[in-house]
This record gives structure tokens, C-alpha cells and sequence, in this order.
């Protein structure tokens, strides 16, 4: 028995033996051939390799795909916070220009009217619902200002003052119709003679002045400067109020009336021109 297992440890030892040669021999046949062994484990490591990157390949994208979506989000918000700042640029450069042309306005105003004395001002409240009535300015009696005085604005007359508190007063405008006390005297000067008459309406529709009660039945051309008369003892005479825009015959088909184009812009008034007295003249 004892022989027959050292007979087959020999037997197996023979075999490897063989194996191991033969491997060897295999081996060196083959050249610069890969050996059998290494490349069947780089058969099964390529398998494996494949089988494993897909699901880790899929998984980057997922994740770059999440940062690129993160990232495009950032951006967006990023843009949108430029966009928002130059919006708000260009508003205060629109406000900026539409100051500089009021006031450049308001300085060739003053400028014509060096035999009055002005005082300058600032509209700071002006109601919706009583917008084609009256605005509120920031001068008042410690300024000089006084019931009655014309107040202009840009090229041209706006109304007067009708109340005054110490820092502040209130106008009422030309196109406030409902008041008889806000009319004006005013007068065409042509070459023939002067056409006097009363600002007496205002045409909400087509938003002109209209100049009612002329006392002349001479044709007046379409542009004819429309200057106050001095006539109604309160306001100077010379102050600019608009220009004929058209000509028809009143209700009663008696008398021409007048449409006049306002010299000023009603719709748009933020600084005014406060006239004060003759320069001059006294106290």
C-alpha cells in the first residue's frame, strides 16, 4: 500500500513535471507571443474593465450633465443681474437727459427774461386726480413768492400762484378751465395792428388753449406768437404763451377764437420759473 502511494506521488510529480516543460516549451515557441496564462487574464480583466465602465462612464455624464446644468442656471441668474443693471442705467440716463434738457430749458428762459426778476423752483407733488389743475412747488413766502405771480415753464406760461405757505405754494394752470379768475389777457401782435383777446378754455382732447373774446376781425395766420397783454393789471405783459395752431368762428358763429399750441408741455412739468417783479422797480 505504502509503495503504491509513493508510486503515485511520483506519477503526479512526472505529470507537473511535463506540464511545466511543456508550458515552457509553448512559451518559447512562440516568440514574442503573449503566453496563454497572461493573456487569458487580460481577456477576462478587459471583460470586466468593459463591464464595469459603462455603468461608471453613464454615471460621470449623469453627474457632468447635473454641474453643466448648475453652472448654465449660475450664468443665467449672472446675466440677468447685468440685464437688470443696465435697464436701471439706461433709466437714470434717460432721467438725467430729459433733466439737463428741462433746465437747459429753464436757463434760456431766464436768460430772456432779464428785465424780470425770477425766482427758480421745483414741482414736488403734483395729484393724479387733480392733475390738469395744479402742482405744488418747493418756493413759498420766505422765497418772496406771492398770491398772483405767473409761473412759467420751459419756453412758456403755465398759470399762477394761487396759495402760499411759507416753503411751498400751490399754481393753478392755465388748463384748469373751471376757474374764471385763471383767465388771461393776451394779444397777437401782427403787422397791422394787435389782436387782443382771453385765454379763456382749454380742449382736453386736443390739448390747445383757447383764446376766446378777440377784438379784431382781421385774418390770423396759423404761428403767430401768443404773448401775454399786460391788460388783467396782475400779469407783465411779454410773457410767452403759445402759438395759433387754428382758427375757427365761436359757438354763436360771431367772433374768431383761437387754438393755441401751448409753449409749454403740460403734461411734463418739472421745474418752473416763478416771476417775481420788474427788475428794477420797487418793492
Amino acid at each position: 500500500m505504502n509503495q503504491f502511494f509513493t508510486n503515485k506521488k511520483m506519477i503526479v510529480l512526472l505529470i507537473s513535471v511535463i506540464m511545466f516543460v511543456s508550458l515552457i516549451s509553448l512559451s518559447i515557441r512562440s516568440g514574442d507571443s503573449i503566453p496563454f496564462l497572461q493573456q487569458a487574464s487580460n481577456d477576462i480583466t478587459a471583460v470586466m474593465g468593459r463591464v464595469f465602465s459603462r455603468p461608471a462612464n453613464a454615471l460621470t455624464s449623469v453627474f457632468e450633465s447635473v454641474s453643466d446644468l448648475q453652472n448654465t442656471y449660475e450664468e443665467n441668474q449672472r446675466l440677468k443681474t447685468e440685464i437688470d443693471k443696465i435697464y436701471e442705467r439706461q433709466a437714470e440716463i434717460s432721467v438725467l437727459r430729459d433733466e439737463n434738457m428741462r433746465l437747459g430749458e429753464e436757463l434760456e428762459l431766464q436768460n430772456s427774461l432779464t428785465e424780470f426778476q425770477t425766482i427758480s423752483g421745483t414741482v414736488i407733488s403734483r395729484s393724479p386726480d387733480n392733475w390738469v389743475d395744479q402742482i405744488i412747488v418747493d418756493r413759498g413766502s420766505q422765497d418772496g413768492v406771492e398770491v398772483g405771480m405767473p409761473v412759467m415753464s420751459g419756453n412758456g406760461l403755465i398759470g399762477r400762484i394761487s396759495e402760499v405757505n411759507p416753503t411751498s405754494s400751490k399754481v393753478v394752470l392755465l388748463t384748469n378751465i373751471e376757474q374764471t379768475a385763471n383767465q388771461v389777457s393776451s394779444e397777437i401782435i401782427l403787422d397791422e395792428e394787435i389782436v387782443y383777446g382771453l385765454i379763456s378754455g382749454y380742449d382736453n382732447s386736443a390739448e390747445h388753449l383757447v383764446m376766446s373774446q378777440i377784438t379784431s376781425t382781421i385774418e390770423i395766420d396759423e404761428g403767430e406768437l401768443i404773448t401775454t397783454s399786460g391788460l388783467g393789471g396782475v400779469i407783465p405783459r411779454g410773457l410767452v404763451i403759445g402759438e395759433v395752431e387754428e382758427v375757427t368762428m365761436d359757438a354763436h358763429g360771431l367772433a374768431q377764437q383761437v387754438h393755441v399750441r401751448p409753449a409749454a408741455d403740460f403734461e411734463n412739468i418739472r421745474y418752473v420759473t416763478i416771476i417775481n417783479r420788474l427788475a428794477g422797480s420797487g418793492e
